[in-house]
């Protein structure tokens, strides 16, 4: 796991070289053990570079110039017109030596490679390459890509079973390929300026600290988040800032003549190379399913457990968690558990669940776990809320300061972690959403998960949300075709699918709302925890989404993961937002992961209701935090304003407060906009 920065010149224009190393500099919490560089002078009929490491780090790769202090780097760097760049910080987890360091090439120092992340059959793919007649230098999977993409090209993406954000650089074609892995767990964010300089990172900060300017506001991606409190397209809240897609990959040409700006683009090329596919459904028993699974899940385990350094787990008490800490614990002995606990002195009754610490010590002590846990406030979300947001950067699903402080609690033991996650998203754990979004057509289905989904405001109460200046200009914008306050949201969600659904079916419904759901909602938990973790430089890894398993899961029959499905009935589009939607949370999802993991986990855990990991938010935000929740959104000075109407935000507080109805999801997501702009926009 590692962070990694770099800006390519597609006309092969000079970078300025100050603006180079901060974008480096700026992700060192994402990488404290190492950090290198390297510049390149491509566009010509000998493409040369050079790399650097850092005074920091001397010491490990002693024969390289220094990037930051001695005349010879300083000569080296300032006294060639580089226009291409690559940085990289190391956190390490697989050969710990130098000869992990990265940027990280080839013997004929013709491609060249930074990349964050693990390869979890690296060791398979090294045989086969051995086999080839391919030698190695290291122990480490970074080495594994550069072979591999030597030997396969961009087809050797294919091969990996991992998570993964890379940036590579081939001098023999000068070509620039940037790719991230199937699911998304790994970010990769990029941009391409006026001047036509290509710049990307695992980080939008790298970015930042390179444009001279911060971009404005996105104002169709902020449409976007406070509706789903998510952004379904690659847009992010930074204007002209792009995520790249789960499941792709960009290819730079660095061959093609210079063009003009308007034209530039087309030296960028973005390529899908997988998706999710739930409907081929296999026709293998249960019994022989629930096997399957429970081989997978452990195969799945024992590679993300490859590691040179310590390795915990998260342990909530429910499924996933107690899935996969089960499972590592039968496998490899004593392991260290994580759990985060909530002070309920201010909860209300449905609250109540939400500290599950009981439950995970039972499980801590039934596998023999050294267990830690620690106990959050109401306090404990605004003492952080800063400082989290710096890191989050892109606004994504839910309340994650606990996460902030379980990857904290986790961080003071060990400098690896495997969390549950994806378990829900693939094996139906959501059975009242996909409940809500039945319908009698393609275009029922579609419109009634559209209105789930809209989780923050609806769409007719927009122009109350936004004030009149941005109401104005989102009216005024031709967004992917489509007009804002009426079709923008939707279109973004639809454009989610394939197109052509069909519905023929509740189970093929389902399958709908399964995939849209990992392509969504996962990918935004994904994006959360990475940041989340990475802010103290800690490792987590999701055997969950383990290539294989994920392909078992994708064939599952949905008869097998929901209990109940043939008892329910198709969702009344005239139901209110504040009224019943379909089902009550319910263990009635998941289905052949709990009989699976019966083998192992008491009825207790297997047998539970599925509980979000949430804190008593609701409440505390109409006790203990009311205060620090109105003295920041409603001063006359907050930084929102700017953008939203303060009459609106007021009432949004007050229906909270007179328990009308439950705004802890708005709330939180109008305290994290405004810490966003205090962080982020000048």
């Amino acid at each position: 796991m590692c962070g990694i920065a770099g800006a390519v010149s597609l006309n092969h224009e000079p970078l300025p070289v100050e603006r180079l190393k901060p974008m480096v500099d700026v992700i060192a919490h994402r990488g404290p053990d190492d950090a290198g560089y390297l510049v390149y002078q491509t566009g010509t009929d000998r493409p040369f570079g050079q790399d650097f490491t850092d005074s920091q780090f001397q010491d490990l790769c002693p024969l390289l110039p220094v990037i930051d202090s001695s005349p010879r780097s300083r000569s080296g760097l300032h006294s060639e017109k580089w226009n291409l760049f690559f940085g990289h910080r190391r956190l390490s987890i697989i050969d710990l030596s130098p000869r992990g360091h990265q940027p990280m090439c080839d013997k004929s120092r013709k491609i060249w490679l930074i990349y964050n992340g693990e390869i979890y059959n690296f060791r398979e793919i090294r045989q086969e390459l051995r086999g080839l007649g391919y030698h190695f230098s290291s122990a480490s999977d970074t080495e594994i890509i550069i072979h591999a993409y030597h030997q396969w090209g961009t087809d050797c993406i294919h091969r990996f079973n991992g998570m993964f954000a890379c940036a590579l650089y081939d001098s023999r074609n000068q070509k620039v390929w940037l790719a991230r892995d199937r699911y998304g767990i790994k970010p990769l964010y990029y941009t391409l300026t006026d001047e036509g300089t290509f710049l990307f990172g695992s980080e939008i900060k790298s970015i930042l600290e390179y444009l001279p300017e911060r971009p404005d506001v996105d104002l169709a991606a902020l449409n976007e988040y406070f509706s789903f409190q998510n952004i379904f397209s690659d847009r992010t809240l930074f204007s002209g800032i792009t995520l790249l897609p789960p499941g792709h990959y960009l290819e730079l040409d660095l061959s093609l003549p210079a063009l003009p700006p308007n034209l530039i683009g087309r030296k960028i090329s973005k390529t899908k190379y997988w998706d999710f596919d739930f409907m081929q459904e296999t026709s293998v028993p249960e019994y022989e399913l629930e096997d399957q699974l429970y081989d997978r899940l452990t195969q799945a385990i024992k590679r993300q457990c490859v590691s040179d350094v310590p390795v915990g787990s998260y342990l909530s008490g429910g499924m996933d968690s107690g899935t996969v800490t089960a499972i590592t614990a039968s496998v490899f002995g004593r392991i260290a558990t994580f759990t985060i606990g909530f002070d309920l002195s201010e909860a209300a009754d449905h609250e109540l669940s939400f500290d599950e610490r009981e439950l995970a010590k039972y499980m801590a002590n039934l596998f023999q776990t050294t267990h830690h846990e620690r106990v959050l406030h109401s306090g404990d979300m605004e003492a952080v809320m800063g400082n989290l947001i710096w890191h989050l950067e892109d606004l994504r699903v839910g309340q994650c300061y606990p996460n902030y402080y379980a990857a904290r609690l986790a961080s003071e033991q060990v400098k690896v972690v495997i969390s549950g996650t994806g378990g829900d998203e693939l094996f139906g754990g959501y059975p009242w959403r996909y409940a809500a979004a039945i319908g009698n057509s393609p275009d029922a289905y579609m419109d009634n998960y559209y209105r789930y989904w809209q989780r923050l405001v609806y769409n007719r109460e927009k122009s109350l949300l936004f004030n009149q200046e941005v109401t104005n200009q989102l009216c005024s914008m031709d967004i992917d075709g489509a007009t804002p306050f009426k079709n923008h949201t939707l279109t973004a969600f639809r454009n989610v699918y394939p197109k052509d659904i069909r519905c023929d079916s509740r189970e093929e419904q389902v399958n709908h709302s399964l995939y849209f759901e990992c392509k969504t909602f996962l990918h935004g938990l994904l994006v959360v925890e990475d940041k989340m973790s990475m802010a103290h430089s800690l490792e987590t890894r999701v055997p969950l989404l383990d290539n294989d398993l994920v392909d078992l899961a994708c064939q599952t029959p949905v008869r097998y993961k929901i209990a109940n499905l043939r008892e329910w009935n198709a969702f009344n589009e005239d139901t209110s937002r504040t009224g019943k939607v379909g089902l009550e949370r319910t263990d009635a999802g998941k289905e052949i992961l709990r009989k699976t993991m019966g083998r192992i986990i008491p009825k207790s855990v297997t047998q539970a209701k599925k509980q979000g990991f949430s804190g008593p938010d609701e409440s505390w935000f109409r006790g203990s935090s009311e205060k620090y929740v109105r003295d920041l959104l409603l001063d006359d000075k907050a930084r929102i304003n700017e953008y939203l109407n303060p009459e609106y935000v007021r009432q949004i507080l007050e229906t909270h407060r007179s328990g009308i109805e439950n705004k802890r999801l708005l709330i939180w997501s109008l305290l994290s906009f405004e810490w966003w702009l205090k962080q982020f926009i000048t």
